[in-house]
């Protein structure tokens, strides 16, 4: 599904807009700091619950407005709609689905898939296993129907048995519970994440090889603790480590994709748009395995992509996301990056974010 309508109100510094973008590929460009960068944010706090420019909502708020409403309507047989909203005076999001106000955030991720390729992208390469682990678990919780659940369990378990770590005198028989739940439930976490990747991995071979062919380069899963010894053994034998540290050190919550260019971490060999074009092969290899598994597409947010990039390699990039049949919101600062890298074919609809003289910004249709 694609978006067919956007409708913000109170975003950042973004005057209040109606938007009917392509089913395709939308570009946004504007001088630095007009507010592109704020409409694919709104965009993905419509289909995540979060931003990804703050960890506090109330900062996306315009500041002449108590409140922002984000609203979206997508291409269907009827069409589904979603919205939130945020005021200062309340820390909830108010979410709703369909027209019905809904609860679980899990729900609008569920209904809009989202991949976001910004500067932060590259944590995915340089920073912590926890990012790659989100993005693991994106990707699982796609295709999986039961992970959500899982998912939960191994956090409540994991939750008990920390804090049990932390407490200091330990009850032997309420660890062991935990324990055993904890090994239940990572054991099939471990599997349907195991099973992700065994689907994924080709699929992210083949996009490597058509935006940037890189000899020697690896990606490999791992679980999170030995994979020679069951987790409920490895669990037992560090009770007496794990108290010490006082939480829990191997186990699910360690999942990682090991990323290595000829055995060594990636990150520390590839130039900054290698790097680039490695992390847009993860998020573009995403967004066509859940393609190939449910028929559905996902929603590309792309911020500055220009940037970095040679001319072949945006081309590169530019036919994949024409091959995937996906809707994309790209910014540019300069239009002309992007006039010469579409099939005449592929519908391109051109926005122009304008920064006013009163500090808000209005974002024009071009003909």
């Amino acid at each position: 599904m694609s978006l067919d309508q956007l409708v913000f109100q109170g975003l950042r510094s973004l005057q209040s807009l109606k938007m009917a973008p392509s089913e395709r590929i939308n570009v946004i460009h504007g001088d630095n700091g007009s507010g592109k960068t704020s409409l694919l944010e709104g965009i993905h706090i419509l289909g995540m619950g979060r931003s990804f420019r703050t960890r506090h909502l109330k900062h996306v708020i315009a500041h002449t407005a108590s409140s922002f409403t984000l609203y979206g309507s997508m291409v269907a047989d009827p069409p589904v709609t979603l919205g939130v909203r945020r005021t200062r005076a309340s820390s909830e999001l108010e979410m709703r689905l369909k027209g019905q106000k809904v609860s679980r955030l899990s729900q609008l991720v569920e209904a809009l898939p989202i991949q976001l390729i910004n500067p932060d992208a590259f944590r995915l390469l340089e920073g912590s296993p926890s990012g790659r682990r989100e993005f693991l678990d994106w990707g699982v919780f796609h295709v999986k129907h039961e992970f959500l659940s899982i998912w939960k369990r191994v956090r409540r378990a994991l939750k008990h048995r920390n804090a049990l770590l932390r407490h200091g005198r330990i009850e032997p028989d309420l660890l062991s519970a935990w324990e055993h739940e904890l090994a239940v439930w990572g054991d099939q976490i471990d599997r349907l994440r195991q099973a992700w990747f065994q689907e994924f991995l080709p699929v992210f071979e083949d996009t490597l090889q058509a935006l940037l062919p890189l000899s020697g380069l690896t990606l490999r899963y791992s679980r999170g603790w030995d994979k020679s010894r069951s987790l409920a053994d490895v669990l037992i034998q560090a009770r007496k480590s794990d108290e010490q540290m006082g939480f829990t050190q191997q186990g699910p919550q360690r999942a990682d994709l090991k990323i290595r260019l000829n055995k060594q971490p990636a990150v520390e060999v590839l130039s900054r748009g290698q790097q680039k074009l490695v992390v847009s092969a993860l998020k573009l290899a995403q967004g066509r395995l859940l393609e190939s598994i449910t028929a559905r597409h996902c929603v590309y947010l792309i911020d500055d992509l220009p940037a970095e990039l040679d001319v072949q390699h945006r081309q590169r990039f530019c036919q994949l996301l024409e091959q995937m049949q996906c809707q994309a919101f790209i910014t540019s600062v300069e239009p002309s990056a992007l006039n010469d890298v579409w099939h005449a074919a592929t519908p391109v609809r051109m926005f122009h974010v304008k920064h006013e003289s009163n500090g808000e910004s209005r974002l024009l249709m071009e003909e």
